[in-house]
């Protein structure tokens, strides 16, 4: 995990965060901040029972077994009962401890049809007056850009979006591209496209 924290950090020009354990999911992590409230998140299954039981650990571990690479991508909302009406059932907490001792706490929700179908996001709700995880370190990178290996129909069922393409994204601030390819086998995120501050960088 450090060694991948890195590599992706400096490929952004980042400082990656050691971002601590995920006692309920038996996973730990290291935070890339990037601009505007996103981050990427990488993450290590643990040799712990949790994650063994927890849906967030399963996939952690089918993934590395798989050789790694994106799981997924996420999907912040303010209102966690939106989600849970699009879904039909209640989110989970999660929480993880910081080196410096800080809990940070989280609501999530989605993870089970993620693992089912990698093209679309899970959904995650963070509290007001917490700290968000990109401001944990220092950065000037940006996401601009998703490239997912699925179906748009599928992947704006599963927001809630239905209205008209191209609508619904217009409240999206700052806008991110989603560029969709048809699948070659398993359907999910492909590449994530990034501007730092050496120009544009494609993961």
């Amino acid at each position: 995990m450090i060694a991948t924290a890195k590599r992706l950090g400096d490929l952004l020009g980042v400082d990656p965060v050691d971002g601590g354990l995920h006692p309920r999911f038996g996973t730990r992590n290291s935070i890339i901040p990037l601009t505007d409230r996103r981050f990427i998140e990488v993450v290590e299954v643990l040799d712990h029972p949790a994650s063994d039981k927890a849906p967030f650990g399963q996939a952690v571990r089918a993934c590395s077994a798989a050789g790694g690479g994106w799981l997924g991508w996420v999907v912040e909302v303010e209102d966690m009962s939106i989600a849970e009406r699009l879904l039909g059932r209640s989110a989970v907490p999660g929480n993880r401890h910081r080196p410096d001792g800080v809990e940070i706490c989280w609501k999530q929700i989605g993870i089970r049809g993620l693992m089912a179908d990698p093209q679309v996001p899970f959904f995650i709700e963070w509290p007001e007056g917490q700290d968000h995880p990109s401001t944990e370190g220092v950065t000037n990178a940006a996401l601009t850009g998703l490239q997912i290996a699925g179906s748009p129909d599928r992947v704006r069922e599963w927001l809630g979006l239905v209205g008209e393409p191209g609508v619904d994204r217009e409240e999206w601030e700052p806008e991110i591209d989603f560029d969709f390819a048809a699948p070659h086998g398993t359907p999910g995120l492909m590449s994530v496209q990034f501007q730092s501050a050496d120009g544009p960088v494609s993961i």
